[in-house]
């Protein structure tokens, strides 16, 4: 037998055991990915000893010196070689991997760090003289008596020097900093009460990048992303049968375009868990276009024992126990939250669209009175043909119909431009309306509530249409038939490829039947077979509420225009149109003054 054609060795090899070094070096390869793994694993064991502050100081993006000093209860001269040894640790016995209530409990990120980098561990314990120990690529040095006040530091440098090959996958310094800063900060937030600070130390001086003093959650958020975020996110809270959901979370016009600004947390653990990624998308997607997504800040509480954190070395992965409990919870506090808002809209809009109206030309400093003259006196030839021009305007109100201005949050109607938006005035300012978009919401949200109400009503058509589709298009609407005969939409097989519609939801009016059951077969064809029945059916009468919603381009009376404002204030989610966009912009008569030098 030809053993090499086979590719079998002629001598088997010898099984041997792998030193502690060369273990220790393996599990750092799980545990410590780059600087921004080792910082998460000290800044834990930190939060562990109870440290009401926390410094980090990085140098080289990490791959210098990594140094987290904390206020925290310490370790004892007696226990530091225990701290970096494998597989040891103070936070659990093993006799229960499930009720664990710290963040570190594996006993492997020390031993791992001093594995592949030079680490240097000062501490002192209340009552007792402080200590000092070395692990410089796996080997251990004595412990020796040290100066520190209190607390502990913890000095890892040359990341990497006993696995060249490592560095090589590492990213620039600046991008590893960025990553270390990130990490700080998602951890940040999930410890309010703990002090933060974050600094970068290039050729010996120390440049601060963070500094969060104690402060309550939302100010914390507010520090961490933005005030924009927390002056357009919405209170989430929800409990049931001992889980608890809570946090902040945007509102849908103020969205991203990845998920990098989503801050889960699980028992107070950063995570990046699909199960609650998928939960908060599946939260906004009645009110999200495909491609953006939601920002927000999401505590998960719940009994440890129903929760596995030890799924991964690097803890960043949770399994639930009922992974379905959590999810509708999930889903249905956002949901709630988001109803609450109203028509709500964000308020950064206003400043985008302000950035855009801001004069550039006519800015002080910049024009001569001489040539302010000059423009005024032009300005002064076009006045006189000013009320020619009013006759472009779709429409306009006169005293005799106008609402009050004060008495409604969305204004009176004043006017309609183009054919499609509205301006009505409010007693702080100006609203503009995207007519379709908003009615757009409207109809959608009253064909949601017909539906879940099963009281969809409908008219039939004088005369039945029939729709050529292609082939796999045909066959799937007719295999949804009796769920759109629920909605409204009643169709039958009519030979062929052809399907004949005969009854419409009376919502939508006369509007174009062969292009409605087009885009409902298109949207069939999109969300698959495989998509849950719910969602199926919002993604459809998201599409009849587009056919049946007032289209731009027509005129409306006044009556009509503010007959939309008055809807849209008692409709939830009305401040976004079903597919994510803004349904109106609001501009502060302040900031109107603003712009014509008035302030």
């Amino acid at each position: 037998m030809n053993l090499s054609a086979h590719k079998i060795e002629a001598e088997r090899p010898t099984i041997r055991l792998l030193d502690d070094a060369a273990i220790n070096r393996i599990a750092a390869g799980e545990v410590v990915e780059r600087p921004a793994s080792a910082v998460k694993e000290l800044v834990e064991n930190a939060l562990d000893a109870g440290a009401q502050r926390i410094a980090v100081t990085i140098a080289g993006g990490g791959k210098i010196l990594i140094r987290v000093e904390d206020d925290g209860r310490g370790i004892s001269g007696i226990d530091l070689p225990l701290a970096v040894a494998r597989h040891a640790t103070s936070k659990i016995d093993g006799s229960d991997l499930l009720n664990i209530h710290t963040f570190g409990f594996r006993g492997e990120a020390l031993p791992s760090l001093g594995a592949v980098g030079r680490l240097t561990i000062t501490s002192r314990v209340a009552g007792a003289e402080a200590h000092q120990i070395t692990v410089a690529g796996g080997a251990v040095g004595a412990v020796k008596p040290a100066a520190l006040r209190h607390g502990t530091v913890i000095e890892l440098r040359d990341l990497f020097y006993a696995t060249p090959a490592r560095l090589k996958f590492l990213k620039t310094d600046r991008a590893e900093m960025q990553a270390v800063s990130d990490t700080i900060r998602r951890m940040a937030i999930g410890a309010p009460q703990v002090a933060f600070s974050l600094s970068e130390n290039d050729d010996g001086e120390n440049r601060q990048i963070l500094n969060l003093p104690p402060s309550t959650l939302t100010e914390r958020v507010a520090a961490v992303i933005g005030r924009d975020f927390t002056g357009n996110a919405l209170d989430v809270l929800a409990e049931r049968e001992g889980l608890t959901v809570s946090g902040l979370a945007a509102l849908p016009t103020y969205s991203r375009g990845t998920s990098g600004a989503q801050y889960l947390y699980v028992n107070g653990r950063t995570v990046r868990d699909k199960l609650i990624f998928g939960a908060l998308q599946g939260a906004y997607s009645d009110v999200l276009p495909r491609g953006r997504f939601p920002v927000a800040v999401l505590m998960v509480d719940l009994d440890p024992e129903e929760v596995d954190v030890n799924v991964h070395p690097a803890k960043a992965e949770v399994r639930f126990r009922d992974g379905g409990h959590v999810r509708g919870l999930i889903i249905s506090a956002i949901r709630q939250a988001l109803s609450g808002a109203g028509h709500r809209t964000s308020s950064t809009l206003s400043n985008e669209t302000l950035s855009i109206a801001r004069p550039s030309f006519y800015a002080p400093g910049r024009v001569s009175q001489a040539v302010y003259a000059q423009i005024y006196d032009a300005q002064s030839l076009v006045l006189p043909g000013l009320s020619e021009s009013t006759a472009a305007w779709s429409a306009r109100a006169d005293d005799t119909v106008a609402e009050p201005i004060t008495a409604h949050p969305l204004g009176a109607a004043r006017a309609q431009f183009h054919e499609n938006y509205i301006i009505a005035q409010t007693g702080a300012g100006v609203v503009i309306v995207d007519q379709h978009a908003a009615h757009e919401r409207l109809v959608y949200e009253r064909l949601k509530r017909q539906a879940a109400a099963q009281s969809v009503k409908t008219q039939a058509l004088l005369l039945p249409e029939v729709v050529e589709l292609p082939a796999g298009q045909a066959s799937a609407v007719l295999a949804f038939a009796a769920q759109l005969a629920a909605l409204g939409l009643v169709v039958d097989g009519f030979g062929g490829n052809a399907v004949m519609v005969r009854e419409v939801p009376a919502v939508l009016g006369q509007g174009d039947v062969q292009a409605l059951l087009r885009d409902i077969a298109d949207e069939l064809e999109d969300q698959g077979a495989s998509a849950a029945l719910p969602v199926r059916i919002d993604a459809i009468l998201s599409r009849m509420a587009c056919h049946g919603s007032v289209r731009s381009g027509r005129q409306m009376r006044v009556e009509e225009m503010n007959a939309l404002l008055r809807e849209m204030e008692a409709t939830p989610s009305s401040g976004q149109c079903n597919h994510g966009r803004p349904t109106y912009i609001e501009l502060k008569l302040e900031d109107i003054e603003k712009l014509f030098g008035r302030r």
